[in-house]
């Protein structure tokens, strides 16, 4: 589906995420229930809003009973009774995890060195903060990474990493 490109009115009478609400609404209708939802960050990052505006957006389409969330697993269209949905390809704490260990894995940060920060972490891939954490849990769980506390997460040692 080709997108049309929308120009957004900072100076008119309409709020800035009720025209967002707009646009998703007319993107929305021609998708089936249950097809995932852009996320507060895709929406944050592709109208150049804050994530508050993006949050109002999404909560006009739900108030519409047009979509309907699902905690940890994002915005889905359609009515949340009984709806079916598709996964997402792959959630963002997984994807921002995988890129850590890879960059672990290809030397870019050592054993026993710290990772970027949380607060670092959150601006460079504009997610959450509660992303970035799950992403850093599961690298702890996995054993890519430890946390001191009051002084950040570390690059476990090598045999600490996991075998595949």
């Amino acid at each position: 589906m080709a997108y049309v490109a929308y120009v957004l009115d900072y100076e008119g009478d309409t709020h800035v995420y009720i025209q967002i609400a707009d646009i998703l609404r007319h993107r929305l209708s021609g998708l089936s229930s249950g097809h995932p939802v852009p996320s507060e960050a895709d929406i944050q990052y592709e109208f150049g809003v804050a994530r508050t505006t993006a949050r109002r957006a999404i909560h006009v389409l739900r108030e519409e009973g047009l979509i309907y969330t699902v905690q940890g697993e994002g915005a889905f269209v359609g009515p949340a009774e009984g709806a079916p949905r598709k996964k997402r390809k792959v959630p963002l704490y997984q994807q921002i995890a995988t890129e850590i260990a890879d960059q672990i894995k290809a030397g870019q940060f050592a054993p026993r060195r710290p990772i970027p920060g949380e607060a670092k972490l959150v601006e460079q891939h504009s997610v959450a903060r509660e992303t970035v954490r799950r992403a850093m849990a599961l690298l702890r769980e996995q054993g890519w990474i430890y946390t001191v506390p009051q002084r950040g997460s570390y690059v476990s040692p090598k045999e600490s990493w996991p075998s595949a």
